[in-house]
């Protein structure tokens, strides 16, 4: 069972590009990762300043490696946050399932 991440960005208005050449970069690192299975990055179609992240992890502790790599520590907090006007993670468990 793997551990889903779905982070959810609002542009400042025209930093789009930006953010999204840096989420590439950002991408491209975190699929290196071990324990890294998924790193996805969309766009609205309709608010092009919404940007949704889609990131699956063997485990909740590939997560929360990957948040102490460099590479999230430079690109994420130092350089994407502060082009965000809003930002939320949501951090998702397998759900049981259910005894037949």
């Amino acid at each position: 069972m793997t551990y889903v991440v779905v982070a959810r960005y609002r542009t400042r208005p025209g930093e789009e590009d930006t953010v999204l050449a840096l989420l590439d970069t950002m991408a491209a690192a975190s699929r290196k990762e071990p324990g890294n299975l998924a790193y996805r990055v969309h766009q609205g179609i309709e608010d092009p300043s919404a940007i949704v992240l889609y990131e699956e992890y063997a485990t909740e502790a590939d997560f929360t490696a990957h948040c102490d790599t460099p590479h999230f520590q430079e690109i994420v907090l130092g350089k994407v946050v502060p082009l965000l006007e809003a930002r939320d993670i949501l951090r998702c468990a397998p759900r049981p399932e259910a005894s037949a």
